[in-house]
């Protein structure tokens, strides 16, 4: 069986999550080691026990929501920050006023950075804001007035919470990034492999069906010719690729993803790869030479030019047969782009085009001169009676839009 590459789900603060859950068990064994420390410093030293208890309940049975993103639920961070605001308003009640006024330790202490740090984690930078400032009020509001002591806290975990909820969400961009690229590297490598192996197989099975079908004749030829058209629609579905495939980055529980979505069917901005508007053109008798770069012309031209194309090979299978075959060649020179196409049928009789204007057939004068000569470019028509037609287009890089010919009319 054929191995195909996908990208799997990446997480680059998971990590993170893990710290934090090592960091809540640690500062929850050294909280109730400060409080054993001090405990006969404690006027209601019952007060603190029963919220320690808690504290260590809540933490132990909390683990799994500090386990990943998509269990840190934002019911479960208000909850975790209640506990730890309740704490800090307990201390006054349960502590010694000497100590309380000495700058000492809240009840929960540091686990109270545990539960600001989720808020980062889970949200960045302006949730940990949020939940590093409710963290100040209650310290503030504790101690009573504010002293250095109280100060350089508040701030040191304000500032910590911040720029760890800061390198999150930069984490969280290049972990984005990093899946856009994996992803279109692996779309890359599925299509060659499927070029591969339509090349080795479809295609050249296409290509003897034709060749066949033309030597037998009869109702084989017309199979062959089917086959033919069918090889150069699916030669050109493989190799063409010239309108990329739009990707959407997106956060996920654990990680990033990408998922492909439609793009809107507008050129109105920006530049049109006239490639991609000549390639449905190519068949079994039409042949497409292009350049292996884009073809950037602004979208009215773009437009324009390849409706000419299209009016040419129209000119070719009504007037030079059905068994007639085209070539287009496009070139890209620095201050304009040539588009030629040309045929093997019986060329046109001299005088022919000036006869078809008098009786009122405006094809070639309309539908390949007028539309360009509106964008500001020429088509020369050169035949040869037996030798073909060639139609030469040329249009400037930086050609003029449709003109408005009704707003002329309105002016009259």
């Amino acid at each position: 069986m054929a191995k195909r590459e996908r990208v799997m789900r990446m997480s680059v603060e998971q990590p993170l999550w893990r710290a934090l859950t090592g960091y809540r068990l640690l500062t929850m064994v050294y909280v109730i080691g400060l409080f054993a420390s001090a405990y006969d410093k404690f006027d209601r030293p019952w007060l603190a026990v029963a919220y320690l208890a808690v504290l260590s309940g809540w933490t132990l049975l909390t683990l799994p929501k500090v386990a990943n993103a998509a269990n840190c639920t934002k019911r479960f961070l208000a909850a975790d920050l209640t506990v730890a605001l309740v704490g800090i308003l307990l201390t006054r009640f349960a502590d010694s006023t000497a100590r309380v006024e000495a700058g000492g330790p809240t009840l929960p202490s540091i686990w109270t950075a545990g539960a600001v740090l989720a808020f980062a984690i889970k949200g960045g930078w302006r949730w940990a804001a949020f939940a590093s400032t409710l963290v100040a009020v209650a310290n503030l509001i504790h101690r009573g007035a504010p002293t250095r002591d109280t100060i350089h806290n508040v701030l040191l975990v304000w500032v910590a919470s911040i720029a760890i909820g800061y390198v999150v969400e930069v984490a969280r961009a290049s972990e984005r990034t990093l899946a856009r690229a994996l992803e279109i590297e692996a779309a890359t490598r599925e299509r060659e492999r499927l070029a591969r192996d339509i090349h080795d197989g479809v295609l050249q099975v296409l290509a003897m069906v034709q060749r066949r079908g033309t030597a037998l004749g009869g109702e084989a030829a017309e199979l062959g010719r089917m086959a033919g058209e069918q090889e150069v629609a699916l030669r050109t579905l493989v190799s063409g690729g010239l309108v990329p495939v739009s990707r959407v980055s997106e956060d996920a529980a654990e990680g990033a993803l990408v998922r492909a979505v439609e793009e809107p069917d507008d050129m109105s901005t920006g530049p049109v790869d006239l490639r991609a508007l000549l390639v449905p053109f190519a068949a079994a008798d039409v042949t497409l030479s292009e350049p292996g770069s884009p073809v950037p012309l602004s979208p009215p031209a773009a437009r324009e030019l390849a409706a000419a194309v299209g009016a040419a090979l129209d000119n070719v299978r009504k007037h030079a047969g059905a068994e007639a075959r085209a070539w287009i060649l496009v070139e890209d020179w620095p201050d304009e782009v040539i588009v030629t196409v040309r045929d093997d049928g019986p060329g046109i009789p001299e005088g022919r085009l000036a006869q078809a204007e008098g009786e009122g057939r405006l094809g070639v004068a309309q539908s390949i001169r007028g539309r360009l000569r509106d964008i500001g470019g020429t088509a020369e028509l050169i035949s040869v009676p037996g030798q073909g037609t060639e139609v030469e287009l040329k249009v400037p890089k930086a050609p003029q839009g449709p003109k408005d010919t009704r707003g002329k009319a309105e002016k009259r």
